[in-house]
Parts: structure tokens; C-alpha cells; sequence
């Protein structure tokens, strides 16, 4: 029987459409129906978005100082809550549900204008900008890393996690299992396109570092940007190292899983997923990312036993290859780490945040919905 509509709000990048995705299947199997809200650049991810309706909504973020086009993009937000206004009023949402971008704000204002029930989910420990400007109006903050309690804000929040994709919790049905002296080692490195460029400079002149005993057990996947493909295969290629370089993996959850050791950016649905699989990580964060949310959230999977955290300014080639040779040489470390790892992450989260997502939609507030957990 169906239940009612959800509208979902997501900006139109992967980091904040693919957790709105798994919410939507996940009330989808409960009996809703789900509409998103999102901008015009979710195309390429939205085709499979399991929504009954899709809605643009115009948006536009506050970051210039500029007067005029500081003027100009409120502006367009307003108009864009007067259309999320218009799209409430015809669906009849239970609850609006945002995921952060700029794109969230005019149908999450819409809705508290409406006294219609809202949610915002925040991947990250660091509360983002759309977010933040949020946070009072909400009646709950769903968070990926955040902590409960002690703010405002914490006061109604609700530490669910950060849902992740099917292959992932496939993934995290493998064990881990250390690699002991002579066997071989799997090392996964990878980053986003923007934090990917280092570690195809850093990591190669690293692990030609390492004693030849240790560079014979290793084999490498590690993701590069196209243009620096060619010379991250150049750079192995006098090494004697098994190794395979591509800007993308289609089977990432897959060499996640195989992986002995992980070394990434700390995006936070990369985090999400190395806990979820249990995997030990040597995190380090991109410098240049908006609020240092990065950083909050590798600190986060560190203080769980389950990640190192490394800042980039810190990284010789020196450092890296005794980082990796040191753990290489140390299999009861590493699986410690894993299963720390493992320990923080949470494979449920969808369920956790569709349980939420229900409560408020039927007029609980979080206080209720804590003591329904209790």
C-alpha cells in the first residue's frame, strides 16, 4: 500500500545524489513514493534515479562577493522557491528531504514556509555552507559523521551515517585477510580527479623507494587522471611492480574488497565505504577542499583505530615508502585496522535514515524518534 510522496533534494553532483538515491530505494521497498528536486547538472546521474518525477528547480550559489551578482543569485533562488512552492502544492509531500548543494535551498525553504516537514542529510563531520544555512529552519539533521549533542544543531540531529552503493555492502561480505611475509600485497590508491594528480607523482617515485623483496610481493591498482596516465605506467615500468593505472575502475567495490591496504582522498563517501568494508587506510585529506571537511572526516575513521591520517604537506617519498613498507612488515597491524574499520562504519545507514525520514514525515520530532530507539 502507498504510503505518500517524499520529495528528496539533491544538488546535481554524485557525492550528494547517489546517498539520496539509496534513501529513495529504500522508501520505495517501504511503500512511498519518491520525487527529487534537483538542478539541471544531475542529468548524467539521474537517469536511473528511481523517482517518480523529476523536478528542476533553479538555484544558485552565494559564493562571489560581488554586489550585483550576490543580488543576482538570490534572486534566482527566490524564484526557485517560488517553483518548489508550486511543486510542493502538487505533490503533497510528507516530508522534503535535502542531501546539501546549493540546489537544496528553494525546496527546503519552500517546505518550512509550508510548515511541511523537513530533513537534511550532511555526509560530512563539517556541516556544509547550503546546510548550515538550513540547520535552523529543519526539523532534523540526519549526518554521516556528525556528532549528536552538544549545539543547537546537535540537539536535533541524528548520527545515521552515509548510505552506500550496492556493490559496496556486496564488498564488505569478504573478509579481510593479511598478507604475511612472501605473499602478495594489494595496494589500492586512489582520488578524485582534483586529488589524484599527487599521488601519481608521489607514489611511484615511493615505491621505487622500497627494498626489492618488498616490491616484488606488491600489486598495484591506482587510479590517475587520463592525462597522467601514460607517465604514472612509465614511471612502474622499471620496477619490476605488478600494476594496473586507469582514470576509472568499474569494479572499485571489488578491488576495495581485495585491497590489503587503501590509500585515498577522504571524501566523505570515500570514508564511508572503507569503513563499510573494513579496509586499513592511510587517508590523505585534499588541502583545498571547501571547510576542510576532508580532514574532519579521515580524523573521524582515525580516532576509530580504523585510518591513518596523513596531511599532503607531510608526504615525501621517503615518508610514504615507510609508511607503506612499515605496514607491509606489520600483517597483525593491519588487520587490526580493518577490523576497527569495519567496527565504524555503518552498513545500514540507508535504513537508519529512511527510519528517520518516516518519523519525521509522520510529525515525531527527534527527541521521539530517541526515544523509540532506546
Amino acid at each position: 500500500m502507498t504510503k505518500g510522496v517524499i520529495l528528496l533534494a539533491a544538488g546535481g553532483t554524485g557525492g550528494h545524489l547517489f546517498p539520496a538515491e539509496a534513501l529513495a530505494h529504500e522508501l520505495i521497498e517501504r511503500g512511498w513514493k519518491v520525487h527529487l528536486a534537483t538542478d539541471h547538472r544531475a542529468e548524467r546521474y539521474s537517469r536511473h534515479f528511481p523517482a517518480d518525477d523529476i523536478h528542476t528547480i533553479p538555484s544558485a550559489t552565494l559564493g562571489s562577493k560581488n554586489p550585483i551578482a550576490m543580488l543576482s543569485a538570490f534572486w534566482k533562488i527566490w524564484q526557485g522557491v517560488r517553483q518548489a512552492g508550486r511543486v510542493i502544492a502538487k505533490v503533497k509531500p510528507e516530508a522534503v528531504v535535502g542531501f546539501g548543494g546549493y540546489p537544496t535551498l528553494p525546496p527546503l525553504y519552500a517546505a518550512t514556509r509550508r510548515k511541511v516537514p523537513t530533513l537534511i542529510h550532511e555526509q560530512n563531520a563539517v556541516m556544509g555552507r547550503a546546510n548550515k544555512a538550513l540547520a535552523s529552519r529543519v526539523d532534523a539533521i540526519a549526518g554521516g559523521f556528525l556528532p549528536e549533542g552538544g549545539s543547537a544543531a546537535g540537539a536535533k540531529t541524528v548520527t545515521t551515517g552515509n548510505p552506500v552503493r550496492p556493490q559496496i555492502l556486496e564488498a564488505a561480505k569478504t573478509p579481510y585477510l593479511a598478507s604475511n611475509a612472501g605473499e602478495p600485497f594489494r595496494f589500492l590508491v586512489f582520488g578524485g580527479s582534483q586529488g589524484a594528480q599527487f599521488f601519481s607523482d608521489a607514489v611511484p617515485a615511493a615505491i621505487a623507494l622500497l627494498p626489492q623483496d618488498l616490491r616484488k610481493r606488491l600489486a598495484i591498482t591506482q587510479q590517475a587522471r587520463a592525462e597522467d596516465v601514460a607517465r604514472v605506467k612509465a614511471a612502474y615500468a622499471d620496477l619490476s611492480v605488478d600494476v594496473q593505472v586507469s582514470p576509472f575502475f568499474t569494479d572499485m567495490a571489488a578491488r576495495m574488497a581485495a585491497a590489503h591496504l587503501v590509500m585515498s582522498r577522504s571524501g566523505a563517501s570515500t570514508v564511508s565505504e572503507i569503513a563499510v568494508v573494513g579496509r586499513p587506510a592511510l587517508l590523505v585529506p585534499y588541502p583545498h577542499a571547501l571547510d576542510h571537511d576532508q580532514a574532519a572526516n579521515a580524523a573521524a575513521l582515525a580516532a576509530a583505530g580504523g585510518a591513518e591520517l596523513h596531511p599532503q604537506s607531510t608526504l615525501s617519498a621517503e615518508r610514504i615508502a615507510a609508511l607503506v613498507g612499515g605496514l607491509m612488515q606489520d600483517p597483525n597491524r593491519l588487520a587490526t585496522m580493518a577490523a576497527a574499520a569495519r567496527s565504524a562504519g555503518k552498513p545500514n545507514a540507508a535504513r537508519l535514515l529512511a527510519d528517520l525520514t518516516e518519523a519525521i514525515a509522520s510529525g515525531k520530532t527527534v527527541s521521539d524518534y530517541r526515544r523509540t530507539r532506546a
